[in-house]
């Protein structure tokens, strides 16, 4: 298939947009030797678009969320979020542009097991440095319907509310940019139905840019744009 670099559909803005990636590899080693888990990715995300990064297994889409998150290091090309070029990065100022303009959640919800709702929630506010960090988190629980499960442990929350506290997680600082990778992936067909209602209501709601892995075709068809990864190459971006 074409491994060329897609433009986005007419109808889409094409200036600035808010994710650009160009010639984007991953090797790394192994005992049978390098291992190439992207190959060459070129992807431009306009801002505020829903895209769904769709593949089979293997084929490289965590590891470009990772990438783009600054959560795994790219060994060439190049990642730029909202005008900053993320591979250019140090640690230091990842982690504030995840703190700041990311929202990540991910398949485990990865909560702090010893921290209550809200804490989960507020600690990363504070670290951000927002003052009102305890209302907002606040807040946020109360827009996914926890606002009566604030000093409950992970521990004492079901699957489904556990998610809901981690997108409340990554709602809180008003991201531009929502990164979520099989969100529903442990969860129940219907309270995973539930949890991606949730997610497509707040991002309506803020106006975040939306990168979404699934398996799930039903999902994908709700982003405005599918793009496949094959192995490790963007073989067909297709408009919703």
């Amino acid at each position: 298939m074409d491994a060329t670099p897609h433009a986005l559909p007419s109808s889409a803005p094409l200036a600035e947009p808010l994710v650009r990636i160009r010639g984007l590899t991953l090797t790394v080693p192994s005992a049978a030797g390098p291992v190439h888990i992207l190959r060459g990715v070129d992807l431009d995300i306009a801002k505020g678009e829903a895209v769904a990064l769709v593949g089979p297994s293997g084929s490289g889409k965590t590891s470009l969320l990772m990438v783009l998150a600054g959560l795994e290091r790219a060994t060439g090309g190049s990642v730029t979020v909202d005008g900053q070029t993320v591979t250019d990065m140090t640690e230091d100022a990842l982690a504030k542009l995840r703190r700041e303009r990311i929202g990540i959640v991910f398949q485990a919800f990865h909560l702090i097991p010893t921290m209550t709702a809200l804490e989960n929630v507020s600690v990363p506010l504070e670290l951000a440095g927002i003052r009102d960090a305890a209302s907002r988190a606040r807040s946020a629980l109360d827009s996914v319907g926890l606002g009566h499960r604030l000093i409950h442990l992970p521990g004492q929350l079901s699957g489904g509310e556990q998610q809901r506290v981690a997108l409340a997680r990554a709602f809180a600082p008003e991201p531009g940019l929502l990164l979520a990778d099989e969100p529903t992936g442990n969860l129940d067909q219907a309270t995973g139905e539930q949890v991606i209602d949730l997610l497509f209501a707040m991002r309506a709601r803020t106006g975040a840019t939306l990168l979404l892995i699934t398996h799930d075709p039903g999902l994908a068809a709700r982003c405005d744009r599918q793009v496949h990864i094959a192995d490790g190459r963007v073989a067909e971006a297709v408009a919703a």
